[in-house]
């Protein structure tokens, strides 16, 4: 089998992209389209698209990824990174598919490894079967834990859930609470702050620019694929989640937050009515699953692990597989990052 690696497109190419996507078993808004664009629109992200074609111009496979810097050259120099959503794109029953992963694979390293300290895939299923292709282009495989939650049938899905989640919704709504979908700029802006405080105070990673979340917003006023939700008391946003997905398919929790402890004398949750904001949506709208997009280490205690747990679902193990481009940088980065979370704590 001839194989053609490709990276740029057209028009024509889009709908045969959106078409492969919508169609493949593994196939996500993650690997669509619509999430080059959302890429392309934030500052700093810079999208990266590869596909392969066979001898017939049909496509075999395909990997989208992101590259991602932080503001300021200082620490765009030590925080620059390749990140792959999702996991490439194999066609099913295609000839050789260790091939074409083999082909993706080697042309993203060319690509970006004098773009990027390292490049880390996210898978959402299992590529065990390519450990070997990775394992020879230098990518190391990293346990990490997944959740995802069947919700295609509402009473089952209900009965997964923990008493204490069933009471802390119902106690959120009688008291005020609101689960509204955002129809100005300005919420965006609330959501985006909430983040933000959470991002530095607590979780103490990078969280993408404003434009990220704006470019979300004006993109999904239809619903097609994903939504943002917020939660309002008092016209007051406390809290809010952006998931984007395909109907039908799989609703992402891409970021979510909420002001709990504040709001906890009051018997308000905002992070738990966020979330089931979301899953009582992918219920509503025929998706097949919810995915909470990582729950830690195997083995590590993790406080986001047993609040998501409680929410129900099946835990899987997809891992991730990185690969160090550059060692010098890595390592500094790593350290200067370990540093800056211990000074934060203290």
């Amino acid at each position: 089998m001839k194989l053609r690696i490709k990276t740029d497109f057209d028009a024509d190419f889009i709908r045969r992209w959106d078409a492969f996507v919508q169609v493949h078993p593994e196939g996500s808004v993650l690997q669509s389209h619509f999430c080059y664009q959302l890429f392309d629109s934030t500052v700093n992200f810079d999208p990266v698209l590869i596909y392969c074609l066979d001898e017939d111009d049909h496509i075999v496979g395909l990997l989208l990824g992101v590259v991602i810097k932080e503001e300021g050259w200082l620490k765009k120099s030590f925080s620059s990174r390749t990140v792959i959503y999702g996991g490439p794109l194999v066609e099913v029953g295609v000839e050789a598919p260790a091939a074409v992963f083999q082909v993706l694979l080697q042309r993203l390293v060319d690509l970006v490894k004098h773009r990027s300290i390292f490049i880390q895939f996210r898978p959402s299923f299992d590529l065990s079967a390519f450990q070997p292709v990775f394992e020879q282009l230098h990518f190391r495989h990293t346990p990490r834990l997944n959740l995802l939650v069947d919700t295609t049938n509402r009473e089952r899905m209900v009965r997964g859930m923990s008493a204490s989640r069933l009471r802390q919704i119902k106690q959120s709504i009688k008291n005020g609470a609101e689960i509204i979908i955002p129809d100005k700029a300005s919420q965006i802006d609330e959501f985006y702050h909430l983040l933000s405080n959470l991002y530095r105070h607590k979780v103490k990673k990078p969280l993408p620019d404003k434009s990220f979340f704006h470019a979300f917003f004006e993109t999904t006023h239809d619903g097609r694929n994903g939504q943002i939700f917020l939660i309002r008391h008092q016209q007051r946003i406390i809290g809010g989640i952006m998931a984007p997905g395909f109907a039908g398919n799989t609703l992402f929790e891409w970021y979510v937050c909420g002001l709990d402890e504040e709001y906890r004398s009051r018997h308000i949750y905002p992070s738990v009515l966020a979330t089931w904001a979301a899953i009582d949506h992918a219920i509503k709208n025929d998706y097949r699953q919810f995915d909470f997009m990582g729950v830690g280490k195997p083995g590590v205690p993790y406080g986001v692990r047993d609040f998501k747990m409680r929410f129900g679902g099946t835990v899987v193990s997809f891992g991730r597989h990185i690969r160090i481009n550059n060692k010098f940088l890595y390592t500094v980065a790593e350290l200067g990052y370990n540093i800056l979370s211990f000074i934060k704590r203290v």
